[in-house]
């Protein structure tokens, strides 16, 4: 009898493995996943093990060798969280050339919103700390949307709300992303080593080269991808923007046939790597910062860091993104999806006042491991994130409530005949006239997650 051949990874080896794969895929496991992951990094490093915590971010592994000696604090936003943005370079890559951004009209607004709420939230920090020295180095933490926790959020509180609500927040957080991801080349590579950055375009080119013809060898695909990365990140450009490059490397169309491309397949297969693992971890480290009990609290609020940055989460956002969008649906040929009302619109801009995770990554660029800047500027973000979270939750929970009223209007049958009664006429009754009379119909919403 022939022993049974298996593959590295088979989905039929590991039936339980596929069922986890499949929950970590779902955009409110992954949302619950990452705020766990965050409030046990907050209460441990403020309870009375907080030393063990602090002795668990600094210590050190890897090569000293090859300069990858790093403590496990950095392998978490250096190294894992590569693959977040790799995943998120993937989805940036199908919206570009499959998606809502392949049609300029109609990915017009999305796109001026996600400008708007990463210039204004910039202008307000940058109001608050003027003349604040260092402080001023923080202007683009609070620029940035949390795609994962901001699509959870939709997700769990918005089963009736429109479908076009949903995709618009995602178009506004892929670019929103996008921006932030040059932001970081640009503004927070202090020295940088032409060597390791020309050295990175060879492993960099014979991924692009394998992926294109179709490659999906793990042996040939994830060595070139880690000498990418180990190459940026000796560069002193920030390794994650190697996640981003490996990811629109990855084409999104097939060559021929039907089915999903090569990008779908492979964020399909590094979703659950990265909403399990890769961002959990960089929350628990990133969100541990001692606060020092409540007049620590207190004192932090004061400061103009805080202030700069829970303001540019919290007013910035939405004022940013409503006025963009409006200015663009008034004074161009673009046009707010038929679907929304600007309340919708008012309430998706809060919510996209959740930094979370590209903010705290900001946070540690802007101000290093350990700073007084740095700490309040982890209160900030979380603080901004929960109360935009809150206050958005509220909104489009009133919003969700009036869809699904429309809703059951839409499919209620009172004579279960198969036909809703909103698309029947009203027949005269017996000893009655009466003419027919035809009810508005409107448009059915969507799950909204």
């Amino acid at each position: 009898m022939e022993p049974v051949k298996t593959r590295l990874f088979s989905r039929a080896s590991w039936p339980e493995a596929k069922r986890i794969a499949d929950l970590l895929r779902l955009e409110t496991v992954g949302g619950v996943i990452m705020l766990v992951a965050a409030v046990v990094g907050l209460v441990w490093a403020n309870s009375p093990w907080a030393s063990i915590y602090e002795t668990l971010r600094s210590v050190e592994i890897g090569p000293e060798s090859l300069h990858l000696r790093l403590s496990l604090a950095e392998w978490a936003s250096d190294g894992l969280l590569v693959i977040f943005f790799f995943v998120a370079g993937l989805e940036l890559k199908r919206e570009f050339v499959a998606g809502d951004l392949r049609d300029p009209r109609r990915a017009a607004v999305p796109i001026a919103a996600a400008f708007g709420g990463v210039l204004v939230p910039a202008l307000i920090y940058t109001a608050v700390n003027l003349g604040g020295g260092p402080a001023l180095a923080g202007w683009a933490i609070p620029t940035a949307t949390d795609i994962a926790f901001a699509l959870a959020v939709l997700a769990v509180i918005g089963r009736c709300l429109p479908s076009a609500l949903r995709t618009f927040l995602l178009t506004l957080a892929v670019v929103d992303d996008l921006i932030a991801i040059v932001i970081i080349a640009l503004f927070y590579t202090d020295d940088l080593s032409l060597l390791p950055l020309l050295l990175m375009f060879v492993p960099l080119a014979l991924f692009t080269l394998l992926v294109q013809r179709r490659v999906r060898s793990w042996w040939l695909l994830i060595p070139l991808a880690v000498a990418t990365w180990a190459l940026m990140h000796a560069s002193g450009v920030h390794a994650t923007v190697a996640g981003v490059l490996l990811g629109f490397a990855v084409p999104v169309i097939r060559k021929s046939g039907e089915g999903p491309g090569l990008a779908e397949i492979f964020q399909h297969r590094w979703q659950p790597l990265s909403t399990g693992v890769a961002v959990p971890v960089f929350a628990f480290f990133a969100a541990g910062v001692s606060i020092g009990g409540l007049s620590g609290f207190v004192t932090s609020l004061t400061d103009s860091v805080t202030l700069g940055i829970v303001l540019g989460l919290l007013l910035g956002k939405p004022i940013g993104i409503t006025a963009a969008t409006w200015l663009v649906a008034r004074f161009t040929k673009a046009d707010l999806d038929d679907d929304l009302s600007w309340i919708d619109v008012v309430g998706l801009s809060i919510l996209a006042g959740i930094g979370f995770t590209v903010s705290l990554l900001v946070s540690e660029l802007s101000f290093g491991e350990g700073s007084a800047d740095y700490n309040n500027a982890k209160v900030a973000v979380l603080l901004g994130s929960v109360l935009s979270a809150l206050i958005a939750t509220v909104i489009l929970r009133v919003r969700n409530r009036v869809y699904r009223r429309i809703y059951e209007e839409e499919t209620r049958d009172a004579d279960n005949d198969g036909i809703p009664d909103v698309h029947q006429v009203d027949r005269p009754r017996a000893g009655g006239s009466g003419s027919p009379r035809d009810f508005p119909a409107t448009t059915t919403p969507g799950d909204g997650g």
